[in-house]
């Protein structure tokens, strides 16, 4: 089985790497911080530490928290879920982030990427 951490952290990276490729391609220009787990509580990227513009890193952190605490075991894909994580102006972004980004990771290799999009 499974742990449930183990769910999240893979959840959380995955959803690092669409943030980092949308912030590396469209904010290019802007100043950039080291995201850091320390402040997302138990989160854990699988070691990865983006290092994200403003925008993209408070869309992490809030994507990061929510999905900590969505109360679904197991968590549906968010296209099947009934409850909606995120609200409003982060729900059309991450929507945006999503859209840009898996195109990008699966010519980059990534076709596991195309199992999650299609179920």
């Amino acid at each position: 089985m499974v742990a449930l951490n183990d769910v999240l952290d893979k959840d959380n990276m995955i959803l690092a790497q669409f943030i980092v490729v949308y912030c590396d391609s469209l904010h290019r220009s802007r100043e950039k911080a080291l995201w850091d787990e320390g402040d997302q509580g138990e989160s854990n990227l699988g070691g990865m530490a983006p290092t994200l513009c403003p925008e993209c890193f408070e869309l992490l952190s809030y994507s990061v928290r929510r999905r900590a605490l969505c109360p679904q075991d197991p968590k549906p894909s968010c296209k099947n879920c009934e409850i909606h994580c995120y609200v409003g102006e982060h729900r059309a972004r991450i929507r945006e982030v999503m859209r840009f980004s898996g195109r990008r990771l699966i010519l980059r290799g990534r076709l596991d990427l195309i199992f999650h999009y299609l179920f």
